[in-house]
Formats: structure tokens, C-alpha cells, sequence
């Protein structure tokens, strides 16, 4: 070798690519795959096309409509499998609990940041003081599919339509819909406020905007829309002006802003956020211990 020839450097692997091969090996296809590491059809088809890139082999017989591994990505399984396990015990033997230090990255919705965040973030650096703690916000489809890709270690969301058996669903608390109004509004009779106030109304996008349009068409409210909000902070600032009324979740550690407003009751209490954490038992102790009701 030429002294002035560089080495040839190794590429880096990505854990998750060794988890979705190990997923198809046990599955036996790309699709039940998918559905097991919580990604598209056509995503377990570009990880293991970017691992083959990386390895510089063929890892699959694409020769019929279903890829299946090949003899090289059989025996690259066991491997794989080691890699993994070795990855998840890293800390064990020198910490004995892998979750007193490094970084934890923790998704939160955007309602939960200036109050309940903040309270567990203190917590958890109490109990743990060589944890970093990184903040994600994002609306809850978003960050379930954070958690989902591993981009994110664990998330504080409203209750998914749909959780996965490898995610660990911690449900910790349920808020009832309520109607916010200002302080100003002396107004009881949520039909009357309906009838005389603008509504603000929290874009679909955000569970808490379909749980709230859900209640208004089940109870055939109609609403004199004045605009739409895109964070419940906002909204609520919105109605700590006056500007309008809207129909929210109790929020269960609320900043100082919503705390004022008025919560007015409902008749009936049919429609409710969960939430919950996609997370360990570090989070979750964390979390249930402070807002348990």
C-alpha cells in the first residue's frame, strides 16, 4: 500500500437498520416487518437498500415479487442480533441503570411545555443529576412516529389512535373537555356563550382540535368560527384577550395564562384527553408521581 494511500474507512451502522433486518428475518416479510418496527412498507424497503449500500452486498433474492434474505443476509441475522443486544446492555455492567447518564430526548406536544414539562424535567434531573434532557415539541401523530423511528427516546402525548405492542403506552392522567372563556364573561350557559360569542377553533391537525370538532357535531352545537388557532398556548392567549370562546382539555398543569382563564363545565363527560407517555419506567415515575390526581 501506497504510505500516502488513506485507509478505507468503515461506514457507520445504524442500530434501527439492524433492528428492521432482525424484524424481517423473524416476520419473513417486509410488510409484517413494517407493521412490527412501526414504518412504511416502502421504508423497510429503503433501510435495508441503504444497509445493503453500506455493506456493500446483497442482503435479499429480489428475483420474485417478495424479497427474501439470501444466504448472506441469514448469516448476517445472528450478527445483527449481537450488535443489538450489546447496543441495549451497553451501561449495564457499568451502572447497573443505563438510564443515570447520557442524554434522554423526550417529545413533548407543545401544551405540556410550559407547565408539566418543566416540573418533570426537575424531577428527573433531581433523581438522576448526570441525565441531559432534550426537549422535542411536536404534535402527538408526529412524535409517535419519532418515537416510533427512535429519533426521540420517549414522549409526554395525547393517547394515539393506535399503539403499537412493542410501544410502552403509559396512560397517567384524563382531561375533560371544558369551555374556555375570559374572565370577563359572566355568562354561565355554555349555549347562551355559543350563541353570542366568536368561537376560536384549534386546527384538526392536533388531536385536541378533532377531539373538540368531535364534541361540537355530537352535540350539534353550531359556532360563530373567528379564527383558528395552531397551539393551545396560542389559543388560549386569544382568549385571555377576549377575543372569543373555544372548547378545550382541562389542562392537568396549566401555565399561568389558562390558569385565569374560566373553565366552564360541560353537561356531560363523554369526551376526554388521555394522556400518557411513550416511555420506560425513568419517565414514568417521573410523571406519575407528580400529577397523579
Amino acid at each position: 500500500m501506497s504510505a500516502n494511500r488513506s485507509p478505507k474507512v468503515k461506514p457507520l451502522m445504524s442500530i434501527s437498520l439492524f433492528r428492521t433486518l432482525i424484524a424481517i428475518a423473524e416476520t419473513g416479510s417486509f410488510s409484517a416487518a413494517a407493521t412490527r418496527v412501526f414504518v412504511t412498507h416502502a421504508a423497510v424497503g429503503q433501510q435495508m437498500k441503504r444497509l445493503e449500500d453500506q455493506l456493500g452486498v446483497a442482503l435479499f433474492d429480489r428475483s420474485e415479487k417478495s424479497p427474501r434474505l439470501n444466504q448472506l443476509g441469514k448469516a448476517l441475522v445472528p450478527k445483527a442480533r449481537e450488535v443489538v443486544a450489546a447496543y441495549d446492555t451497553i451501561l449495564d455492567d457499568l451502572t447497573g441503570d443505563p438510564a443515570l447518564i447520557g442524554e434522554l430526548t423526550l417529545g413533548a406536544v407543545p401544551s405540556t411545555i410550559r407547565g408539566l414539562i418543566p416540573q418533570v424535567i426537575k424531577r428527573l434531573i433531581t433523581n438522576y443529576p448526570e441525565l441531559r434532557v432534550r426537549v422535542t415539541p411536536g404534535l402527538t401523530p408526529d412524535l409517535q412516529e419519532q418515537v416510533e423511528r427512535g429519533s426521540v427516546d420517549a414522549a409526554v402525548l395525547s393517547k394515539p389512535a393506535r399503539v403499537g405492542r412493542h410501544m410502552n403506552w403509559q396512560p397517567f392522567v384524563e382531561e375533560r373537555l371544558i369551555l374556555l372563556a375570559a374572565p370577563e364573561v359572566t355568562e354561565d350557559d355554555p349555549a347562551r356563550i355559543f350563541a353570542t360569542m366568536p368561537y376560536i377553533r384549534h386546527t384538526t391537525k392536533s388531536s385536541v382540535g378533532i377531539l373538540a370538532e368531535d364534541w361540537l357535531v355530537a352535540q350539534k352545537i353550531e359556532v360563530n368560527d373567528m379564527m383558528e388557532m395552531g397551539s393551545l398556548e396560542n389559543l388560549a392567549t386569544m382568549v385571555a384577550h377576549n377575543l372569543g370562546v373555544s372548547v378545550v382539555p382541562d389542562i392537568c398543569v396549566p401555565d399561568p395564562i389558562f390558569d385565569a382563564l374560566r373553565k366552564i363545565p360541560r353537561a356531560d363527560h363523554t369526551h376526554a384527553r388521555a394522556w400518557g407517555a411513550d416511555t420506560g419506567r425513568l419517565l414514568q415515575d417521573a410523571v406519575g408521581r407528580k400529577i397523579a390526581r
